[in-house]
């Protein structure tokens, strides 16, 4: 795991869903066991992204779009870790 990942904050599933884009609160989502925020992508500005929500762990769903393009996860900024 990276380093600077390793030094930033853990999030529970629970804190993670707090972050949810809502009240201004960041938009951040866990992909693969790291913790993302989507602030400055303007298709994921309130919250949402084409019926995903901030605030959850979408592996699954990031891998059924995107088929786990590495790419587009290292022009996110990381925030931290998902909690096991």
């Amino acid at each position: 795991m990276d380093q600077d990942i390793m030094m930033q904050k853990e999030f529970t599933l629970e804190e993670l869903s707090t972050y949810n884009g809502l009240n201004g609160k960041p938009e951040y989502v866990a992909i693969n066991g790291i913790v993302y925020d989507m602030g400055k992508i303007s298709a994921w500005r309130g919250g949402t992204h084409f019926g995903l929500y901030a605030g959850k762990d979408l592996s699954v769903e990031f891998m059924e779009c995107h088929d786990g393009t590495k790419v587009i996860l290292d022009m996110l900024t990381k925030v931290g870790t998902l909690k096991n």
